[in-house]
């Protein structure tokens, strides 16, 4: 295999190796996906997606959840971490969803990141998942995957890996790049115990001079 190897070549090996890759938040509207978004913080998915549907039957939409008693809400999700912390915001949110977008989950950056607890990596999810805008989500897999394919450099920031990613992907793949991304880093370029001797990217892979850099 050569030792370059362009953005579409390496979607289009990612593609074949996970083609059914997409966001495993469980939601069934915008709103349940940014309460999601916002509690999957510091935590899994799969964590997320154990509270979740008890918490959306009791309260699926943003009046419902604004509305809450907070010790229901607390109860619903203690089995994931902050849970008090989370609570507090993802009621916050429903408030401030109610009172400025009329009920409506918004769909820009600058409004989405008005809401409590959504950064810039939840509203890109958003965005992308909810809304289908071109997007790129930057969590730590698609972080640890970018560097580790010469798409990024170490040093670079979750911002500066986004605009990186943003010039070098062709726009139209950009949604589906992303959990491509993470569906490589959760399942085989995992942060420990990566699975180079199958990886299709060896020839490319930074993954070595990564690692003596963080021994420096």
């Amino acid at each position: 295999m050569a030792n370059s190897m362009n953005s579409n070549e390496i979607l289009d090996i990612l593609e074949e190796m996970f083609p059914d890759a997409h966001c495993e938040l469980i939601h069934e509207t915008p709103f349940q996906l940014v309460i999601a978004v916002a509690l999957s913080a510091q935590t899994t998915d799969a964590a997320v997606n154990k509270v979740t549907p008890a918490l959306f039957e009791r309260y699926p939409d943003a009046y419902a959840l604004a509305q809450a008693p907070i010790e229901e809400i607390e109860q619903l999700i203690h089995n994931i971490g902050l849970y008090r912390n989370k609570a507090k915001n993802i009621q916050q949110c429903a408030k401030q969803i109610v009172e400025l977008f009329d009920g409506e989950v918004p769909h820009t950056m600058k409004e989405l990141t008005m809401l409590s607890g959504v950064g810039r990596k939840s509203a890109n999810v958003v965005m992308s998942v909810a809304f289908d805008i071109p997007a790129i989500a930057v969590d730590t897999h698609v972080e640890r995957v970018s560097k580790r394919l010469g798409l990024a450099k170490p040093e670079d920031s979750v911002l500066a890996v986004e605009q990186k990613l943003k010039r070098k992907l062709p726009k139209d793949r950009w949604n589906k790049a992303h959990h491509l991304f993470i569906f490589f880093g959760r399942y085989f370029c995992t942060a420990r115990n990566p699975k180079c001797e199958q990886c299709p990217f060896k020839a490319i892979c930074k993954k070595d001079k990564l690692d003596r850099m963080k021994k420096e």
